[in-house]
């Protein structure tokens, strides 16, 4: 598939996903603060939507698609568990419980006009920033022959 409906596939579905956390709640930090307090459980019912529709879509669509809409070939992601993913994961809890939004809420949030959540996006920026500076470089993909 060509670039440009490759791209607007990528724009309608970004558009698509914050408009969503938008009226899910999940642009407003005050929200997931109260989720995350076990005082109020309606994001739980957005979460489990999202992974049903996921579950359904990762184990249906490479039986009934031969191959994905936007080119390419399904493929199965083996997850590697070690040290690194711990910590990021901790990183990402205490962030997201002190701000009240992960990456892809801050984003969209900034369009319904919170400019607090520059402050997130500033701080996620330097985080990616220190990550890099401090981690050795990636392994090389292996080569296909």
């Amino acid at each position: 598939m060509s670039g440009v409906p490759r791209s607007i596939a990528v724009v309608a579905a970004g558009a698509l996903f914050g408009f969503g956390l938008a009226l899910s709640g999940m642009v407003r930090p005050e929200v997931v603060l109260s989720f995350l307090q076990f005082k109020d459980w309606g994001l739980m019912l957005v979460m489990g939507g999202g992974l049903a529709v996921t579950l359904l879509a990762y184990q249906l669509t490479p039986r009934l698609a031969p191959r994905p809409l936007l080119g390419g070939v399904f493929e199965a992601h083996t997850a590697r568990m070690h040290r690194d993913t711990f910590v990021g994961s901790a990183l990402f809890g205490v962030g997201w419980g002190l701000s009240g939004v992960c990456p892809g809420p801050a984003i969209a949030g900034l369009g319904t006009g919170n400019l607090q959540l520059l402050w997130v996006l500033a701080g996620l920026a330097a985080g990616a920033w220190l990550h890099g500076a401090t981690a050795g470089a990636p392994a090389a993909a292996p080569q296909e022959g």
